[in-house]
This record gives C-alpha cells, sequence and structure tokens, in this order.
C-alpha cells in the first residue's frame, strides 16, 4: 500500500468521547479499519455528512488526507475536507439527543437534526 498523505495539523478533531466510541465500534467490525469522514449533496441544508468505516487499503494518497489519532486513522478526501476543516467530532451517550455530534466552523447554516449544513 502506498502512503497517503499524513497531516501533522489535524483538519477533523475528535473528542475524547468520540475516540473513544469509534475504536470501540471499529473493534466489533475489525482492526483494520479507518473511519472516512466526509460529505455529499443533500439533507434538510443542502450537504449532509458521511461516516463510515473502511479498509485501510481503500486509502487514496493522491485523493486522501488521513489524520492519525494514536493509531486509529480518519480519512476525508479532499473535496470533503474544504467543507470540513476544523471540523470537531463529539459523542455522547446521553438518551435524548446522544450520538455523534458535529460542530463545524465552515457551516452557514445547520438543520435541527444535526446531521446536514449549508455553506
Amino acid at each position: 500500500m502506498t502512503q497517503a498523505t499524513q497531516s501533522q495539523q489535524k483538519g477533523i478533531l475528535l473528542s475524547e468521547a468520540a475516540l473513544k466510541q469509534v475504536k470501540l465500534l471499529r473493534d466489533q467490525q475489525g482492526s483494520d479499519l479507518c473511519l472516512r469522514v466526509g460529505v455529499r449533496q443533500g439533507g434538510c441544508s443542502g450537504m449532509s455528512y458521511m461516516m463510515d468505516f473502511e479498509q485501510i487499503s481503500q486509502i487514496s494518497p493522491e485523493s486522501d488526507e488521513v489524520f492519525d489519532y494514536d493509531g486509529f486513522k480518519i480519512v476525508c478526501d479532499r473535496k470533503s475536507l474544504l467543507y470540513l476543516y476544523g471540523l470537531m467530532l463529539d459523542y455522547s451517550n446521553a438518551m435524548i439527543g446522544g450520538g455523534f455530534q458535529f460542530t463545524n466552523p465552515n457551516a452557514s447554516q445547520t438543520c435541527g437534526c444535526g446531521k446536514s449544513f449549508g455553506v
């Protein structure tokens, strides 16, 4: 596998709670996985967040940025990173409003569900 660009500065930030949760979820699925974060057209506000696990071998050195958190890799394609740079991913296990939360400094508007945004 060719090494993708590993950024020293983290363009996508993780809280300790989010890192703990994604590591737990990854370990349930298989240890050779990274978390891909990106955006796609759609959602209430025009763009929606997407995140899913994928094999590390799927990282593309030509189009992906890789952020390392103590051996756990977060991958984002460069086009999505234009909209997500500085994103803080947090996690809450609260019964109401729990789950992953996205705080995006680039969003000019967000919807009530917190899963989509506009720029």
